[in-house]
């Protein structure tokens, strides 16, 4: 039986990504055997750097942190597949290499998350040892949006597109910098007074299945027991709060171009609609120049027969943003003339 190696992190969210590609391959395939291998990379070996420093996996400085590795194992024939998150990966691969396909795009939007008022009232009255002057913790009701921070409000994120987007709706919050996996960052937002909010990826949060419901609370599956998540609260941002990073939602599927068996599971298990908006996406992306710090935006969707993508830059001031449509066959046409008109 031939065995099919999936390269991947060894991040939750990154085996979670695996897992569903070997589930999806094994249920079209089934004749194969798989298996994951595990592979660190230079990005999870820089966890104490700044993520505008060092974890720009399509820019410079560095390029591919988060996925040079992988594609060092593709190439050396160690691995068959590298499972990404499509946001990851870079738009110019190395020679041999392709995206072979992407699975169905999840929840595309960002979370705002934050404390509930309740419980920053709790936190505050076990704060033994607060003086008056300093900062106290504050909590919000559910459905909060950007615009509704109190002035001043302290949000903690790493992504250039989610600073400029921020500070474009509301210049007077202030933007600090938070690593960390999610149960991370979660501990940081919830013990920490300095920190008002954080913005998390819907996407992440569901394939590790986290759960949101309507009235803004979260439930976790098990092993994320100890995750405290009491008190916390989300609230989805829509696209003209925040636009959302080019390929968010995607798990990508990259593979030597020479490989016509990983070529032909790929086109199979691949999902078409998918497909043709992150190519849209990493076009627009490709033309500008830009990587994963780079502050633009962009989000393609299928409507009807028809390619729509609303696209914002914000390497120049003021901002530009932009909305293109074209024919389904037209994807990389429409990420160029979106890049052009926000140069």
């Amino acid at each position: 039986m031939r065995k099919i190696v999936l390269a991947t992190r060894g991040s939750p969210l990154a085996l979670a990504q695996a897992h569903r590609v070997l589930n999806t391959c094994s249920h079209y395939f089934p004749k194969y055997s798989y298996e994951i291998r595990i592979i660190k990379t230079t990005g999870d070996k820089l966890q104490t750097a700044s993520l505008s420093h060092a974890d720009c996996p399509t820019g410079s400085p560095p390029k591919g942190l988060f996925t040079k590795e992988l594609e060092e194992a593709l190439l050396d024939g160690s691995a068959d597949m590298a499972i990404h998150s499509l946001k990851d990966l870079p738009t110019e691969l190395p020679e041999g290499l392709t995206l072979g396909g992407v699975l169905r795009r999840a929840d595309v939007r960002d979370l705002l998350i934050y404390r509930s008022t309740s419980l920053a009232e709790t936190l505050q009255a076990q704060c033994k040892d607060w003086t008056p002057g300093t900062r106290s913790y504050r909590g919000f009701r559910k459905n909060l949006k950007i615009t509704e921070l109190p002035k001043g409000a302290v949000v903690a994120t790493s992504s250039t597109r989610r600073q400029q987007q921020i500070l474009h709706l509301r210049s007077d919050i202030q933007i600090i910098p938070i690593r960390g996996n999610v149960g991370t960052r979660i501990q940081k937002l919830r013990m920490n007074p300095e920190i008002d909010a954080t913005i998390l990826a819907a996407a992440g949060l569901e394939r590790l299945e986290f759960h949101l419901f309507s009235d803004g609370h979260f439930t976790a599956p098990p092993k994320y027991a100890n995750v405290p998540l009491e008190g916390i609260l989300g609230s989805r941002l829509s696209s003209q709060e925040m636009l959302t990073c080019v390929g968010q939602g995607a798990i990508g599927i990259e593979i030597r171009q020479d490989d016509e068996l990983m070529s032909q599971i790929c086109r199979e298990i691949s999902h078409p609609s998918t497909a043709l908006c992150v190519a849209a996406e990493r076009e627009f992306l490709r033309a500008l120049g830009g990587g994963c710090q780079s502050p633009v935006a962009a989000h393609a969707q299928v409507r009807g027969h028809t390619l729509q993508m609303d696209v914002v830059s914000f390497r120049v001031q003021p901002p530009k943003s932009a909305r293109v449509s074209g024919k389904l066959s037209e994807a990389k046409q429409i990420g160029q003339q979106a890049a052009k008109l926000v140069s």
